[in-house]
């Protein structure tokens, strides 16, 4: 059994990655297919002739790298906003007691409760009343508003679990309260806030909504703004353009993943070395 053990722990894992990456390569199979193989009954994940002009569509008639542009302004804006907010308040959030502390959860937890389409209008009559509601500036805020309840929940679970005991034997040695911060807590707390970064990075890329309200002019359109344009009228989509388009914009995300994911190893080993 011990022996068979082994084997059946890799096929598993195969067998979930299959599973996970098997509409990405369906994407990238539709991406190169033909509208007329695309509409046919017949379903094949190979496609019969390639077509590589559906990216050349989507680049240049639709303004893809246009838009592109605009939602990687706003994530990584929305991003930083977020996580340079959040840490403080998390860190405070989780270093307090008592009715303090179950009133900020609670606030957290409530904040997620609310459907989106309830806050859209105040948000828009807020940001028309600003002088933002067509424009980045204002999508980004809107971003990193929305973000803040799930990167605070994240973070302070992460400051939580580091001991109180680390930062009083920082003091002892006459360490300062930043310097305790500086040298202690936000080393071991890096591993957090790349994952918060990660998740609030693809969570402001992928929004469709916000920027579908507060977006009126094509030049601040965000990618998933653009890729609905691929929908023509009676609902006739473009389809080979609409699966290129969607493959790049996913290019971003992986990229940004990847990067990201270096130091997450790298904050857990500093974390584990620190603790």
């Amino acid at each position: 059994m011990r022996l068979l053990a082994r084997p059946a722990q890799y096929v598993a894992l195969a067998l979930y990655i299959l599973f996970l990456g098997f509409p990405l390569l369906w994407l990238i199979s539709a991406s190169v297919k033909s509208s007329g193989e695309l509409n046919s009954l017949t379903v094949s994940l190979l496609p019969h002739e390639w077509h590589w002009e559906n990216y050349t569509e989507a680049l240049t008639r639709q303004g893809l790298l246009h838009s592109a542009w605009n939602s990687l302004l706003v994530a990584l804006a929305s991003t930083v906003l977020s996580i340079v907010i959040s840490v403080p308040a998390a860190y405070v959030l989780a270093r307090l007691k008592g009715k303090v502390r179950i009133a900020g959860v609670g606030w957290i937890l409530v904040s997620q409760v609310f459907p989106v389409v309830l806050i859209i209008l105040p948000l828009f009559l807020i940001l028309r009343t600003l002088g933002l509601a067509d424009s980045l500036v204002g999508l980004t805020l809107v971003h990193t508003t929305y973000m803040l309840p799930f990167a605070l929940w994240m973070l302070q679970g992460y400051v939580a679990a580091i001991p109180t005991e680390l930062e009083e034997a920082g003091a002892m040695d006459g360490a300062g309260r930043f310097t305790v911060l500086r040298t202690i807590v936000f080393p071991l707390l890096a591993p957090g806030v790349v994952a918060t970064a990660m998740f609030s990075f693809v969570s402001s890329w992928n929004e469709f909504f916000f920027a579908l309200v507060l977006l009126q002019s094509p030049e601040n359109y965000t990618l998933p703004i653009t890729l609905n344009t691929f929908v023509g009228g009676e609902g006739r989509t473009a389809l080979g353009p609409l699966a290129a388009g969607a493959v790049l914009a996913a290019i971003p995300s992986i990229v940004f993943f990847s990067i990201l994911r270096r130091k997450l190893t790298s904050g857990l080993m500093a974390g584990a070395v620190k603790g």
